[in-house]
Parts: structure tokens; C-alpha cells; sequence
């Protein structure tokens, strides 16, 4: 497992906690308006200085009387075998554990969850299900995008799904499909407010991106977004742009 970078203190990453959050190396997807390809591709990982383990644990050591969690994100954090071990040092600290994934690895989400070792969830999803082979022009395995899917919807930890929203990859249209496909019921009578996931749309950020095309795409504008939420937040609980 290679560490990247820290961000010592955020307010934003760990809803209602104050967190440090620590970017590990490596991904298993190439989204091409992915803005930390510095994570994500090998030839740029190595440029970076790696942070060894044990300085990021002592720092965690010094700041317990004011961080209550960490984030882990990527990258993918799922693709390092050793990530378990790392939490659970991470955990016998004290801290809360939040992590960051686009959902490819169900089989690890479960047994970090059975051990307790991650208290909240964001899951990133990036498109309908039809269409991740159409733009990672690869074969997604996206049975195991729903696998992680159902395991967040019943294991009973705390969790959000989010989506980065691009023009020309994704219209209201595939908001739509996707809120169908990751959301609760449409009528708060069936399923109630607290059985319903949370869902925050992510508004495109036009820089450092994979595919330097994507540099000159135009975000989508809040009225874009206000639009698509009245259609889709009665399936969540929170539905709304972050």
C-alpha cells in the first residue's frame, strides 16, 4: 500500500466529524475525468514521494484530542490487499474510519464491515449500470458494483452513494436511471425517510482530469442540478449537490 498524501484537518470529507483524510495510491477504474490522475496512473504514482505508515500514524497519535476520523480514499483504497491491517491499527486508536469507493470490490466491503473496522461509506456511482463498459472502455465487473450495492443497503452501517455529474457523459436522463437503480422507494408511505439512502450529486471539475479533453467541458449549472434532484429526491433520504 502506498500513502500519497494527507490532508490533516477537513470539516467536509467526514459528515459531522472533524477528519484527517489520507489518499492512497492505485485504482482499478480510469474514469477519464477522474482530477487525481496523480493517484490513479502508475507512470505518475512513482513521481510522487511516498508517506510511510508509521509517520501517518504518529501524526494520528498527536491529533486524537481533536480528529474524531480518518477518510481513506484513492484512487481505490480496495485494490491494497493490506488496507484491513491498516485500519484496524487506525482503529485501536480510537478514530472513526471512513471509506471512499467505487464499489468494484464487494468481497472486501463485507469483511471490513463485518469486522467493524469502517463506520460510514461513500460509494461512488458513476454510471447507469448499462453503460460503465461504454465509457471505461474495459469490462467492468458490474455485478460486483450491485454486490456492494446490496451489502451497504442491509449490513446496517452508516453510508451515501454520490455521483460526479459530467456533460456529455451524463444527462438527466441517466440521473434518473441511476437514482432507480440505487435508491429507495419513490413513496416515503413504503420504505420511510430512514430506510432510504442518502444521494449527493457531484458537480464535474474541469481540471488535471485523466483525458485532457475534459479540460474544456463546461460544469453543468445549479439550476441543472435543482431540476434533477425535484425528480429524483423522493427516493433518498438526502438527495441534493455538494
Amino acid at each position: 500500500m502506498k500513502i500519497l498524501a494527507i490532508q490533516k484537518t477537513t470539516l467536509i470529507d467526514y459528515p459531522g466529524h472533524v477528519a484527517a483524510t489520507v489518499f492512497l495510491a492505485g485504482c482499478n477504474f480510469r474514469c477519464p475525468w477522474c482530477y487525481s490522475k496523480e493517484l490513479v496512473l502508475p507512470e505518475l504514482i512513482k513521481t510522487v514521494p511516498e508517506i510511510p505508515e508509521q509517520k501517518i500514524l504518529e501524526f494520528l497519535r498527536g491529533k486524537k484530542s481533536y480528529l474524531e476520523g480518518i477518510v481513506l480514499c484513492g484512487g481505490e483504497p480496495t485494490v491494497n490487499p493490506d488496507l484491513p491491517q491498516f485500519i484496524q491499527k487506525i482503529k485501536d486508536m480510537g478514530f472513526l474510519v471512513k471509506l471512499d469507493t467505487n464499489g468494484s470490490n464487494p468481497e472486501m466491503l463485507d469483511a471490513l464491515i463485518g469486522k467493524k473496522l469502517i463506520d460510514y461509506v461513500a460509494m461512488d456511482i458513476k454510471l447507469p449500470k448499462e453503460r460503465y463498459d461504454q465509457v471505461f472502455f474495459a469490462a467492468v465487473p458490474v455485478e460486483n458494483i450491485q454486490k456492494s450495492i446490496d451489502i451497504l443497503k442491509t449490513a446496517g452501517v452508516d453510508y451515501e452513494f454520490r455521483t460526479t455529474v459530467v456533460p456529455g457523459v451524463h444527462t438527466e436522463d441517466d440521473l434518473i436511471l441511476m437514482s432507480e437503480w440505487v435508491g429507495g422507494s419513490a413513496s416515503s408511505e413504503q420504505a420511510g425517510e430512514q430506510g432510504k439512502p442518502k444521494y449527493y450529486l457531484q458537480n464535474f471539475r474541469a481540471e488535471r482530469n485523466i483525458d485532457p479533453a475534459y479540460g474544456a467541458i463546461k460544469p453543468y449549472s445549479d439550476e441543472f442540478f435543482a431540476q434533477v434532484c425535484a425528480k429524483i429526491a423522493g427516493r433518498f433520504s438526502v438527495c441534493k449537490l455538494r
